[in-house]
């Protein structure tokens, strides 16, 4: 039986668990949740699939998972993959999954949500401006991390690389231009390029042109 995952297209903390499970060769299917219908406000996603209201929700036969970092680490620690090879790696690789939540994905999933999926006169200028000067920090430190590296964390792809950059792939404007960014883009260029690697709109169900 495959591992099946809740998510759908528009999320990037659902990217980022289904990144893991592609890239990684698992077998998986994915569990369409219509969001923008409210589906995850609803008591039945909260009671059967997630109290926390929220996706990815990962199931592997009697087990259920939630929350993209933990998702990440049961998969690593299930099939051995993008863990890092030492615990030292580990560690370093949960530092920086910590750090996007809390300052890259988190802004750039409400900004790029402000800015495209509200109504226009609805749109927060304000919040969206200090949103943008947030992320702009954020891009610089993990810009400065990248110079001379090809991964975040060890010589090779981690959970580090697969979290973060579950943004940054999207196609709608949220302040984000890779061009401004070289070495987030040549690693950009570089995740994209592994055997396996699907944009957030080829690899889960659900895109802004449904709802269109």
């Amino acid at each position: 039986m495959s591992i099946k995952l809740y998510c759908f297209g528009e999320s990037g903390h659902s990217y980022k668990a289904a990144l893991a499970l592609e890239l990684g060769g698992t077998a998986w299917e994915p569990v369409f949740v219509d969001f923008f219908s409210g589906t995850t406000r609803g008591e039945a996603f909260r009671s059967d699939v997630n109290e926390m209201g929220e996706c990815p929700v990962l199931v592997d036969g009697d087990l259920t998972l939630s929350q993209s970092g933990v998702i990440q680490q049961y998969l690593s620690d299930t099939y051995g993959k993008f863990g890092g090879k030492t615990q030292e790696e580990a560690r370093e690789i949960l530092r920086w999954q910590l750090w996007d939540n809390h300052k890259l994905s988190s802004n750039a999933g409400l900004c790029r949500f402000l800015m495209n999926f509200l109504p226009e006169d609805k749109r927060p200028q304000e919040v969206i401006a200090f949103l943008q000067g947030r992320l702009k920090a954020a891009y610089a430190i993990l810009d400065k991390h990248l110079e001379g590296r090809n991964w975040i964390v060890g010589d090779g792809l981690t959970n580090a690389d697969l979290t973060c950059c579950s943004y940054l792939y999207y196609p709608e404007p949220f302040g984000f231009e890779r061009a401004e960014w070289p070495n987030i883009d040549a690693w950009l260029s570089r995740l994209s390029a592994q055997p396996g690697w699907k944009a957030p709109y080829d690899l889960m169900p659900g895109n802004p042109s449904d709802r269109a």
